[in-house]
């Protein structure tokens, strides 16, 4: 892939489930939240859950720079030629602005989940027949065979719940030119029990789904390391938290390891279905 898409995320951006809610009432808010990430300094946002590239609209039509993509649109419940349809309108109102995030989900919320890696090859066989560039798109990739295909027929990788290690491995998997941007959550919270305990209260979905745990199995963690909501190992590990110095410091191991951009998901105990403004404005002050 080109440069530009590297440029234009740039090195952080804010991955979060509430800035892709559909409910009209929050749409004034996701809008202003927008333009303040953009005003912070933030090149992207990550639209997390199940997402689709109308749910980029607000906050495209709020900023000027922003990058949004999902993370992620599941193959299994958008159809590739719809969601094709959906990227064209998107690009029609925001040329360059939106980038398509695909994932195959997992077998526990997918009911269709089959072949995951062929199902995957199928679908971006049909976005290229409908006209979806293939630097306009990116991959939740894990597995070496998926990182692969995210060198070859995508614009890079969007790895989520993962460590440094992943991310150097990824590295060099990808090569050089792919973007390689992971996934970290971040505990404003320098109390370890505390910082901890919130880190857990997300993880414990993740413990359930195989896919997550066979790639943190792959890095050399055991099944000792899932029992009672995840070892402190594991959580100190995929969590970055403590005072500003110690988090700036476990970011940046991902940029040593080879990343190109970190989308930041802040824990704080904010509900998911909201958005934490004030962990956003901490954090972008201890990268400032």
């Amino acid at each position: 892939m080109s440069i530009a898409l590297k440029d234009k995320v740039g090195r952080y951006g804010i991955w979060n489930v509430g800035l892709r809610s559909e409910d009209p009432a929050l749409r004034p808010e996701i809008a202003d939240a927008a333009a303040e990430l953009e005003e912070l300094g933030y090149g992207a946002v990550w639209l997390g859950g199940n997402s689709a590239p109308a749910n980029a609209l607000p906050l495209l039509d709020a900023t000027s720079r922003l990058t949004v993509g999902t993370s992620i649109q599941s193959i299994w419940q958008h159809d590739a030629q719809a969601a094709a349809a959906a990227f064209a309108e998107v690009e029609k109102a925001h040329p360059g602005r939106f980038q398509l995030g695909l994932g195959v989900s997992h077998a526990r919320i997918a009911e269709q989940y089959r072949r995951p890696y062929s199902a995957l090859v199928e679908y971006l066989d049909a976005l290229d027949a409908a006209g979806v560039p293939s630097g306009r798109r990116l991959l939740a990739a894990l597995g070496p065979k998926t990182l692969q295909l995210s060198a070859d027929r995508a614009a890079g990788a969007i790895p989520y719940l993962v460590t440094p290690e992943h991310t150097a491995r990824a590295r060099e998997i990808l090569g050089e030119g792919p973007l390689l941007a992971p996934e970290l959550k971040v505990v404003p919270e320098t109390d370890p029990d505390r910082a901890r305990t919130l880190a857990r209260e997300v993880l414990a979905m993740y413990l359930t789904l195989p896919n997550y745990t066979n790639s943190w199995l792959r890095l050399g963690f055991t099944e000792d390391d899932f029992a009672s909501g995840g070892s402190d190992r594991l959580v100190d590990a995929l969590y970055a938290w403590g005072d500003e110095n110690r988090i700036r410091a476990r970011i940046d191991a991902f940029f040593d390891a080879g990343a190109d951009h970190v989308a930041l998901q802040v824990v704080d105990g904010t509900p998911m279905d909201k958005l934490p403004r004030e962990g956003w404005r901490r954090v972008a002050a201890l990268l400032a």
